[in-house]
């Protein structure tokens, strides 16, 4: 750590004020990424965003100073190879950040990850975090320090974690951020499908497929690419789950460049002699009963103002909802007030609108939308 004390918590304060003012996802982690390496030198880095129901790193993706040719492989790793400081794990803990050395005892040898990707680039000590809010992980990162600078310390470790609230709220509140323009002319509606070997390799892909990895990555999808790393951290997982070391879901939502929600998840298909076959994976703009959980999770809503929220949505009156949750009118009244609060609402159609409506309606006013019109 560098600075006196009155520095750093200058630094930390700008730090936080810049997670509050981030415009975009992108600018977020690029900014504190930039701010962070003052207060915690660090030479390479991995931050991602993350599905708070899997853990799975959703968009975008910010990469520092990592070999191309061992990117592919990184998610691959997280799911299949058993080690310290998974990802899934660190989220479970009450931390929920740690160093490599000393999760090893300050040997981190015994880390295969260690062994088998940190220590070829010339990297010693790790430090992984898992930005927390609300009882989900809304992202992680990880970092690296170049092995002649030494080990992370206990105050850098208290530093990072200082910052992790207030980044997880950055990344919570862009998830409930509507969207500023539909998906292009020509999009796809419907599912897709696309087979992966089981060393993650494309094998083949429908129409559709091809057309969504577009909306998710870019023209250039097909290329090695950082932006596909949902998919492989889903067909990642899907293999995982398979082997009995994971027990899943193989599944992620995460928004496209466009704004658009989309679903993804996968499982390994087996032969009819039982030999293991290719993973099937299916990518799709995602339903409302697909995203609804993320974005009232976003808002930090309980568990019975979820409840609640999910009955008014279904049109129920307050009497209905009291009588199928076994409780007073009155008190599904005060639950009610405090999720108008949160939200930023003062109706129960503006409740709705909110979590539900206004992240489709871009969508449905697009002119390439499948909508059929018809007058009698």
């Amino acid at each position: 750590m560098r600075g006196s004390t009155s520095t750093v918590e200058s630094q930390l304060s700008s730090l936080a004020d810049v997670c509050t003012k981030a415009e975009t996802c992108e600018g977020l982690f690029e900014d504190v990424s930039n701010r962070l390496r003052r207060l915690v030198p660090f030479d390479g880095a991995g931050w991602f965003a993350t599905d708070p129901l899997t853990v799975l790193a959703t968009s975008p993706v910010r990469v520092e100073n990592i070999e191309n040719s061992r990117c592919e492989s990184y998610w691959e790793r997280e799911c299949l190879v058993e080690d310290v400081l998974l990802f899934r794990d660190l989220a479970r803990s009450e931390s929920g950040v740690a160093t490599l050395y000393t999760a090893t005892d300050d040997q981190p040898a015994r880390s295969a990850r260690y062994r088998e990707f940190i220590a070829p680039q010339g990297y010693g000590d790790e430090l992984r975090a898992a930005f927390r809010s609300g009882g989900n992980t809304w992202g992680v990162v990880d970092l690296y320090r170049d092995r002649a600078r030494g080990s992370f310390t206990a105050t850098e470790v208290e530093l990072v974690r200082t910052l992790m609230p207030v980044i997880a709220a950055a990344l919570r509140a862009f998830t409930t951020a509507v969207p500023t323009r539909p998906a292009a002319a020509g999009a796809a509606s419907g599912p897709g499908t696309a087979l992966f070997d089981t060393s993650g390799t494309l094998l083949s892909l429908d129409e559709n497929a091809e057309r969504l990895f577009a909306e998710l990555a870019g023209p250039s999808w097909a290329l090695p690419s950082v932006s596909m790393t949902p998919v492989l951290a889903v067909v990642a997982r899907a293999a995982a789950v398979h082997e009995g070391r994971d027990r899943g879901p193989a599944a992620a939502r995460l928004r496209a460049v466009s704004g658009r929600w989309i679903s993804i998840h996968a499982s390994c298909l087996r032969q009819p002699n039982g030999r293991p076959g290719p993973t099937a994976l299916t990518i799709e703009p995602a339903k409302s009963a697909q995203i609804a959980p993320i974005i009232v999770e976003a808002y930090c809503l309980t568990v019975r103002e979820q409840e609640i929220t999910r009955a008014v949505a279904r049109g129920l009156s307050n009497q209905e909802i009291a009588a199928e949750l076994f409780l007073s009118p009155h008190t599904v009244r005060d639950h009610l007030k405090a999720v108008f609060a949160k939200v930023g609402v003062g109706s129960r159609g503006e409740l709705v609108a909110k979590l539900f409506a206004e992240h489709y309606g871009p969508a449905l006013h697009d002119p390439a939308a499948a909508i059929t019109h018809v007058q009698y």
